[in-house]
């Protein structure tokens, strides 16, 4: 019998939610069939229980942008149930929807491809690159709208960091370029729009962008309020985005927008993905290199973000705390990244060890901030005479494969930032009150005959403390 089938996929599909998921899910298809309540239980069976696209919008008209709500839908419209003609029916039967949350939530690439494809156009068959990008930048507006509103962001808000309508266009294009033509190489640009890709390219691209299930996962489970506040969340959805420390209260608008912020910090090794704490901003320390030293000596890895005079954005992660010493430091976790005009995360080539370098008040080596490369040629360099830097790494670094992030190979620095990654190390809270100048006695000698002792003893700032900001 056909209603057999029906029933046997249905209850596979349920079985794959645990109870108390199972019954967040019938409260949930309640709500928006409207009939939940003992009044209704009377009449289900004779009038078969659905969900209508009215019915979704009015669930989700704040906490989701409409354009996602209607992909929604059309995902789960796009599900065929035996023995039923598919996508006669406009409103959503009960097995559609469950087996919709199960394919997107449990499943793997090949089951969440077809109901993707769908969402993407309501129409299925190949489908342009535009469509492609238009899917994946409302997909990541919505995360940042719906996080944002269910105030998901964990210390972070819109006001907090730069505008994210920029971020989002850059996430969706870094994500876009993993897309693969038939002939296996990656379409770029007007090409890539252009292009139609069959199910078999989105599918393998699903598969190898976790993000794009990622999202889809947090889109169902905060846009529709389902499963939200169940414990079996998968680290890569609780730690989406990290906790914020140290920029409440203090007027700051961080460097790095919504979207940039998530996309960095899936690529931190994942002890560190849960927490950053802000150690230095040139706008709240001045601009000065010792300061910036002061602020971020033996305080853990930590992320090195630089606007140029140009508006560029970028910068680097730092996997060890880093230190005054005249030699390279670091491991191959380090990374370069760009957040503006393109988002992208550069990481170690095997080609040379020269991960991470920090100097100040030496005559023989050069004094400054370095990520990648060599002296002088460094893929990200922080003169000791704070505002000065340069990105040459043409054609690419060696030690990261980066191109040249700045705007100009020498560029003037605008603002910087530095943002500790996970737990402070156990030495922070010592070491924490030391400045530069206890660090390095040289340091505090030459600034005693230059008669400057006192005025950096000025400088020193009390050790922030932790704030209960999420």
């Amino acid at each position: 019998k056909m209603g057999n089938a029906e029933s046997n996929a249905y209850q596979n599909h349920l079985s794959r939610f645990l109870p108390e998921e199972q019954s967040d899910i019938d409260g949930l298809f309640d709500t928006l069939s409207g009939s939940s309540g003992s009044s209704g239980a009377k009449n289900a069976k004779a009038a078969k229980k659905t969900v209508t696209l009215a019915a979704l919008q009015a669930h989700t008209r704040e906490p989701l942008p409409e354009a996602m709500t209607a992909r929604l839908y059309h995902g789960m419209k796009s599900i065929d149930l035996p023995g039923k003609s598919a996508g006669l029916s406009e409103q959503i039967a009960k097995e559609q929807f469950v087996i919709f949350m199960s394919n997107l939530l449990k499943g793997n690439a090949d089951e969440k491809i077809s109901i993707i494809m769908r969402m993407i156009a309501k129409t299925g068959g190949p489908l342009k690159g535009k469509q492609i990008q238009e899917f994946t930048e409302d997909l990541i507006t919505s995360v940042v709208h719906v996080l944002s509103y269910r105030k998901e962001l964990k210390g972070w808000s819109l006001e907090n960091t730069r505008d994210s309508s920029s971020g989002v266009k850059a996430l969706a294009s870094e994500l876009l370029s993993e897309l693969k033509l038939p002939d296996g190489t990656k379409a770029v640009g007007s090409q890539l729009l252009e292009t139609s890709f069959d199910q078999g390219a989105i599918e393998d691209w699903v598969y190898r962008v976790p993000q794009i299930s990622v999202f889809l996962s947090v889109v169902i489970r905060q846009g529709l309020h389902v499963l939200h506040s169940l414990p079996d969340q998968t680290n890569d959805i609780l730690n989406l985005v990290p906790h914020c420390k140290g920029i409440k209260g203090r007027g700051v608008v961080s460097l790095l927008d919504i979207p940039a912020i998530i996309y960095i910090n899936s690529h931190l090794p994942a002890e560190m993905q849960h927490k950053w704490q802000l150690l230095f901003s040139s706008r709240l320390h001045g601009e000065s290199f010792s300061q910036l030293c002061a602020h971020i000596v033996n305080k853990g890895p930590c992320i090195v973000i630089i606007r140029d005079s140009d508006g560029f954005i970028f910068g680097g992660f730092a996997s060890h705390s880093w230190e005054v010493k005249p030699q390279f430091q670091g491991d191959n976790r380090c990374f370069l990244f760009s957040v503006f005009p393109t988002l992208a995360v550069y990481t170690y080539t095997g080609y040379n060890d020269h991960y991470m370098y920090l100097n100040h008040g030496q005559q023989t080596m050069p004094n400054g901030l370095g990520m990648g490369g060599q002296h002088g040629y460094f893929g990200l360099w922080i003169d000791s005479d704070y505002g000065k830097g340069h990105s040459k790494a043409k054609p690419r670094c060696t030690t990261y494969n980066s191109p040249q992030l700045s705007a100009k190979e020498d560029f003037t620095l605008d603002a910087m930032e530095v943002w500790a990654v996970g737990d402070a190390p156990e030495s922070a809270g010592r070491k924490g009150k030391k400045s530069i100048l206890d660090v390095d006695p040289q340091a505090q000698a030459l600034l005693e005959m230059a008669g400057k002792s006192r005025q950096s003893e000025g400088l020193r700032e009390p050790v922030e403390e932790d704030e209960g900001d999420d």
